[in-house]
């Protein structure tokens, strides 16, 4: 860990100072593209304008003086970077970006979103604690993730906005005028060969300027504090706070792709084969963008930057204290119905009983979490498919209608659990050890 004050400083100071000079280019090629494309003077002068400030800003670096994020500025995101903020806060996200996706998607819109990031990555490096998370050689590559993941939804959405806008006016999508044959030799295999070659140099000038992610030989004695798997596995390890590891490592990951690869075979509608579009497919978008931004992407995100010491949630730029120790007061559904709200003892099998008298007494035990789960699993796909959900029975069929309603409940179970361990403190709904299963 980094210490704040000019020693931190003069350390970032040169990568800060290029990378400020990186932005500056950017945008002074934006400049240059918007002038030649369409002679806009405002928008170019407001792109050069930015390039100014990242010059400057690039300027001080390299001359050892960061310009520091504002600490009112990091108090806030700490303290908006709480579980149930961060999780609902980027679904409300989600949310917005799809409602106003045609504002969104706007070219200068997204630069300028762009430009707001970098400016707050080459701002927030000047903290040592958000410093040492982001430049750390094994969360690099979840960083440049981040950037392209942005990067290719944004395009993808443009391309359906535009999409939209042509089948609206009674064109065709954009895709229907690329009818040429491409040929796999030379066209195909002369790109991939672009690729391979500039792939490779990229590869190799990242192995000489970040060092390999090596640590001290393994050690059975010392534990590292925090444990991380692999970054591709980061989101199961942290599925695994919520959800034992039969149901956190096998059956909700599993039901997580399996959904996500169902959804073309299940949505009835058959319009928007071939071309990108959201309007004539806006089920099969909105559950493909929840199911992997929110339920695969998210958990990465969260284990690897917010996932600290003892796995303890910190903010971006909170120091990762090994000694800061979180309650454990979690408590299950069981004690939660019989002894808190009935104020009665947890049912027991008596001493000695059969073993269909100690499995009826389980179920007795559990028997809230057992209704509740009926009632999710069983009465409510009924009740939405005889109300809200009466039209998509009917194109459907009740078949391909319950596979796809079991299918999104279970996708659905991920926010609801996180929701109730971090606001009711409730670590599990079904509790039977004695016959190892907990949910």
């Amino acid at each position: 860990m980094h210490s704040a004050g000019p020693q931190f400083i003069e350390h970032v100071a040169a990568p800060l100072g290029c990378f400020y000079l990186v932005a500056c280019a950017l945008n002074i090629g934006a400049a240059a593209w918007d002038w030649r494309r369409s002679g806009d003077r405002v928008r170019a002068g407001a792109w050069l304008a930015v390039a100014a400030v990242f010059a400057v800003l690039g300027g001080l670096a390299l001359g050892g003086v960061g310009v520091p994020m504002p600490e009112f500025f990091k108090a806030a995101v700490n303290a908006a970077m709480g579980p149930v903020t961060l999780t609902f806060g980027s679904l409300a996200a989600l949310a917005v970006l799809y409602r106003w996706r045609r504002f969104f998607v706007r070219p200068v819109v997204a630069w300028a979103g762009l430009n707001l990031s970098l400016l707050w990555m080459g701002l927030s490096m000047t903290d040592p604690h958000f410093a040492a998370i982001v430049t750390k050689p094994d969360n690099v590559p979840i960083v440049a993730m981040v950037y392209l993941m942005a990067y290719f939804t944004w395009l993808a959405t443009a391309m359906a906005v535009e999409n939209d806008r042509r089948l609206a006016q009674g064109d065709g999508p954009v895709e229907k005028q690329y009818n040429a044959r491409v040929l796999v030799w030379p066209d195909l295999v002369y790109i991939e060969l672009i690729c391979i070659v500039i792939l490779s140099a990229v590869l190799i000038v990242w192995s000489v300027a970040l060092p390999a992610p090596l640590e001290q030989p393994a050690n059975p004695v010392v534990t590292p504090n925090p444990s991380k798997a692999p970054w591709y596995f980061l989101g199961l390890q942290e599925m695994l706070v919520f959800f034992p590891p039969w149901m956190a490592g096998v059956v909700l990951p599993g039901l997580i792709v399996l959904g996500l690869m169902a959804v073309p075979y299940l949505d009835p509608n058959k319009e928007g084969n071939g071309y990108y579009t959201i309007g004539q497919r806006r089920f099969g978008y909105v559950v493909f963008q929840f199911g992997f931004l929110q339920l695969w992407l998210l958990m990465i995100l969260i284990g690897t930057f917010m996932r600290g010491p003892n796995w303890n949630f910190f903010g971006l730029y909170a120091p990762r204290d090994p000694h800061l120790v979180a309650a454990a007061n979690n408590v299950k559904l069981s004690v939660l119905f019989w002894v808190m709200l009935l104020g009665r003892e947890l049912p027991q099998a008596v001493p000695g009983a059969g073993t269909l008298a100690q499995l009826g007494a389980a179920v007795w035990r559990e028997i809230a979490g057992i209704v509740a789960m009926g009632g999710y699993f069983v009465v409510l796909p009924v009740v939405l498919g005889r109300t809200v959900l009466a039209d998509f029975v009917g194109q459907m069929g009740r078949t391909r209608y319950t596979i796809m309603i079991l299918l999104l409940l279970m996708m659905l179970v991920l926010p609801i659990k996180m929701l109730l361990v971090w606001v009711c403190h409730l670590s599990y709904i079904v509790s039977m050890p004695e016959y190892f299963f907990n949910f």
